[in-house]
């Protein structure tokens, strides 16, 4: 994989080429750029996987490259200020790591382009032939808060969505549990339902999630998921959904 380092600072530049030489021999840097002249000049020309992309730089805003020349790569932002997360994942972003950040931050970042190729899903799939294009275009990503940080939570890393009185629970396949700030009807209406399913009232599951399925009382079905449900949970199939369950599992 290739990849343009976009930053005005030599010494990050430096930091970034050597933790991603620990964490991702894979990734060659075949160019770096400092300035967003630089960045509009160079990027045309130079064949690039993948951008890691300051946001401050010494004659703009990062965000002026995009509006200066296609941007068809995905980008990792990183970046001292905070205040731009949302704007960056409008922009390609997959991550937005905040510096000074660690081997595991941009790790985690990088591992989410395998999951986007492997799903089929965000910036790093699907066809440059633009009739093979989903008709309609679904959330690749939410923005999530942890405590002060901000990050943003593909949907191939999500395992299922959990209504809990107010709150809705946005659980990955890792285990990790996240609130949003939406109903579950406005989430379900952001997805793919190649990929999700909504079962029941409280719960939309990903085809991913699910270990194993068992025949309930009468006709309903029973999914037993991985991650698992907390304690006392079930996840339920709705009478009226069965049957669009069993059509949505052999598409």
């Amino acid at each position: 994989m290739k990849a343009i380092i976009i930053e005005d600072e030599p010494l990050s530049v430096a930091e970034l080429r050597n933790t991603l030489s620990e964490v991702a021999p894979h990734i060659e840097i075949v160019a770096t750029a400092s300035s967003v002249a630089e960045a509009v000049e160079l990027l045309p020309r130079i064949d690039h996987d993948l951008l890691f992309m300051d946001i401050h730089l010494g004659d703009g805003n990062g965000f002026d490259i995009f509006r200066r020349t296609p941007v068809n790569v995905p980008v990792i932002f990183i970046t001292a200020y905070d205040t731009y997360a949302m704007r960056a994942f409008e922009n390609k972003g997959i991550d937005y790591l905040l510096k000074p950040f660690g081997r595991e931050d941009l790790r985690r970042a990088i591992d989410k382009l395998g999951l986007l190729a492997r799903v089929g899903t965000g910036p790093t799939a699907g066809s440059s032939d633009p009739a093979s294009a989903p008709e309609e275009a679904w959330q690749e990503r939410f923005l999530v808060q942890i405590g002060a940080r901000m990050r943003s939570v593909t949907t191939a890393e999500i395992a299922y969505f959990m209504a809990d009185g107010k709150y809705l629970h946005l659980v990955t396949h890792d285990g990790k549990d996240y609130l949003l700030d939406r109903t579950l009807t406005e989430v379900g209406e952001k997805l793919s339902p190649r990929y999700f399913f909504r079962i029941n009232r409280r719960l939309i599951i990903s085809f991913e999630s699910i270990r194993e399925m068992v025949r309930y009382s009468g006709s309903r079905i029973k999914v037993v998921l991985q991650p698992p449900l907390p304690e006392g949970e079930e996840a339920l199939v709705s009478t009226d959904r069965v049957q669009e369950f069993r059509q949505w599992l052999n598409r």
